[in-house]
């Protein structure tokens, strides 16, 4: 992995734990799928299935892509993460990414990983999933 990437990614695994200290209560708005306006579900927007094993039912503001929050959701339409997915070619020293938002929740856990592109976001890119549940629990969006 390049060289410039692996510090950013220490400093995003900082931030994922910084952001439980701004979140307090999930708000009405996002707590329940479908959130609200203008958060879109990214199955109405690209071509992928509903609900994605693993991530569980996304929703974005078209407005925010590539990068997202893009908001996760399980089975029974409670939100689980937020993820990020941030193109490698910005991630680079002359560019950074300030004031990410979380919906008001706190921060379980991170997740970063590396993703070849996909529809929607079809450049190679780093899935940054921040849970708001236990690890323990991420079987709610396994399959």
């Amino acid at each position: 992995m390049n060289k410039i990437i692996l510090p950013l990614l220490v400093g995003a695994l900082s931030l994922g734990s910084s952001f439980a200290v701004q979140a307090h209560t999930v708000s009405d708005a996002v707590a329940k799928s479908p959130p609200e306006a203008p958060y879109k579900a990214v199955s109405s927007l690209v071509k992928l299935p509903d609900f994605i094993p693993g991530m569980g039912q996304l929703f974005v503001d078209p407005a925010t892509l590539p990068a997202g929050p893009f908001l996760a959701y399980d089975r029974d339409g409670k939100l689980v993460s937020t993820i990020y997915m941030i193109p490698i070619q910005d991630m680079v020293p002359e560019k950074s990414f300030s004031d990410l938002k979380v919906p008001g929740i706190a921060v379980d856990h991170t997740d970063i990983m590396y993703n070849a592109g996909h529809p929607g976001v079809e450049v190679p890119h780093v899935h940054i999933v921040l849970w708001h549940i236990p690890a323990g629990e991420e079987s709610r969006v396994a399959k």
